[in-house]
């Protein structure tokens, strides 16, 4: 028997393993140009770019208080990750094994916003912050130095993930996009991106999802991942943490950039 139990425990595994390696391609034929609507990224001399550089100086004292505890716990940015942070605004426990349909929701959203992503950051080749100005971050400098700040990747997915599961779950669209938003100024907090790449990710992840929404196997998928999130919330074992979730709500509740002095 415990031998059978193993076997089954290994199965369950590797299911699990499968659901997370697949491969989304996404809703869209063709990435969208989001360049053409987004901002150019700041330059030198604008006021932008200036306010970028009083943001990060300014916020690198959040470093060590319980909101940059929280954007070093924003690190992880695949989308199993991303959705397990979403756990408490929606209100089950996110996973891909947990909840599948969900995760083939966000995953091929993620795909369609990453792309269009990538190809602006490409495009503007923006030096992160902390590369014209000195100071700490939550992340590896030499990591995060071999690619660009805008506009912000992390701050897409957060977006992303708000809109998809705002659509499948009306009634907690709310908490949901504030820990979108959160999850992006976590980059802010971490130091890893400018104000405005954090900005432009919003933008660009909104952009693009207006065209997602238009496909008709986005618009089933959101039909079935709200099937499975309804009963995952009957689910006591899927049950958020209550006492994480309150203390998560404090800490996301306002926006970093409120009270900031440079």
């Amino acid at each position: 028997m415990a031998h059978r139990g193993l076997r089954i425990l290994l199965l369950l595994g590797a299911a699990a393993g499968a659901v997370a390696a697949t491969q989304y391609k996404g809703y869209l034929d063709t990435p969208v140009d989001i360049t053409a609507i987004v901002p150019d990224a700041p330059q030198k001399g604008d006021v932008r770019y200036e306010a970028d550089r009083k943001v990060f100086r300014a916020t690198r004292a959040m470093l060590k208080s319980p909101r940059g505890q929280l954007a070093t716990i924003d690190l992880p940015s695949s989308v199993a990750d991303v959705m397990k942070i979403f756990s408490c605004a929606a209100g089950v426990k996110l996973s891909p094994e947990a909840t599948p349909a969900t995760y083939r929701l966000l995953a091929n959203a993620n795909a369609d916003t990453a792309a269009a992503n990538n190809l602006a950051k490409d495009h503007w080749k923006r030096l992160r912050p902390f590369l014209i100005d000195k100071g700490p971050i939550c992340d590896s400098k030499e990591e995060l130095a071999k690619s660009y700040d805008y506009p912000s990747g992390h701050s897409t997915r957060g977006w992303t993930f708000g809109l998809a599961l705002s659509d499948a779950e009306p009634d907690r669209a709310t908490p949901i996009q504030v820990r979108a938003r959160a999850y992006g100024e976590s980059r802010i907090v971490c130091g890893a991106h400018n104000m405005s790449a954090v900005e432009a990710g919003r933008l660009g992840a909104t952009v693009t999802m207006e065209s997602v929404r238009q496909s008709a196997a986005y618009q089933a998928d959101v039909e079935a991942a709200r099937a499975e999130l309804k009963a995952a919330r009957t689910n006591p074992a899927l049950a958020s943490e209550a006492g994480a979730c309150s203390t998560e709500a404090g800490l996301v509740a306002k926006s970093v950039l409120v009270g900031v002095r440079p």
